[in-house]
């Protein structure tokens, strides 16, 4: 990727403040598509970093429930790629530089055309995808032409990757490396912090890309820690998780839906921070 990539910039930025960073997810179209582009807009004020935005499917394998659930509600709202681009072509009308990340499975990519896709995405200023199911085994599926027109194309490892297979994981990988702390969905457990310090501190033993760590952080106080011994922690279940809990008895987004979720982002940007703060001054 460019030296000028917005990923490769807000790290950058990161380091030179000395704090590791908040990337934060929420489920594009979740719970309806105004709602979501509300919150959308309002994350990097609230103190996002890096934003991953879901991309609905129907059967998100690797995700727990509060995620399973909200991409059901997008896609039962009317959530569709296209719009979900658009979205993030909006939010770049006012925002030119916090980073873009579309995680997620690569069938609703296939339904759209891969080529169209990167192309669409690129123009929209996507700046990285995650894909959960595309191993690198499959990376001319998506990672090579994806790179190829400018996208990110960002790997996942976990406790089961051993070195040998990270160093096949962090072949073609860019942007940034998504350690997974535990093994299982997402929102279900958290990991020991010093078995994440120690994990990736093994991972950049193979690479010089910056290292976040995701899946089980809760709490402003976890994600302190994860980002005192990563360059960001990644925090989406919680998140999600508030937008269900505000939701009213009919499943649709109450009057304080969009300042509950970014609320808890202030909360967690004002953790991460204060830990960063702390470290400059021992």
């Amino acid at each position: 990727m460019s030296e000028e990539s917005r990923i490769r910039r807000r790290f950058q930025a990161l380091a030179d403040e000395g704090r590791g960073g908040l990337v934060t997810f929420v489920t594009a179209g979740d719970p309806d598509p105004e709602t979501a582009v509300r919150i959308l807009a309002g994350l990097p004020a609230a103190g996002a970093d890096l934003i991953e935005i879901g991309m609905p499917f129907s059967d998100p394998m690797a995700d727990g429930p509060a995620i399973q659930a909200s991409s059901l509600r997008a896609l039962g709202a009317g959530q569709t790629m296209a719009k979900t681009l658009a979205a993030v072509a909006g939010f770049r009308k006012t925002d030119a530089d916090t980073p873009i990340i579309l995680m997620g499975y690569f069938n609703p990519i296939y339904s759209y055309g891969v080529d169209a896709f990167v192309s669409d995405a690129k123009a929209a200023g996507v700046d990285g995808l995650i894909l959960v199911d595309l191993p690198p085994e499959e990376e001319t599926e998506l990672c090579l032409p994806a790179q190829a027109a400018g996208l990110d194309f960002i790997y996942l490892t976990a406790p089961t990757t051993d070195d040998a297979r990270l160093e096949t994981v962090l072949r073609k990988a860019s942007g940034f490396v998504y350690y997974v702390s535990i093994t299982g969905i997402t929102g279900t457990r958290s990991a020991a912090i010093a078995d994440v310090a120690a994990s990736v501190e093994r991972v950049r033993r193979h690479t010089d890309l910056p290292v976040a760590v995701g899946f089980g952080i809760r709490t402003p106080a976890q994600a302190a820690e994860i980002a005192g011994v990563a360059n960001a922690a990644v925090v989406g279940s919680a998140l999600v998780q508030s937008i269900a809990d505000s939701l009213d008895d009919a499943g649709a987004a109450g009057p304080d839906t969009v300042d509950a979720v970014l609320g808890l982002v202030t909360e967690f940007a004002a953790g991460i921070r204060g830990a960063g703060t702390e470290r400059a001054a021992s």
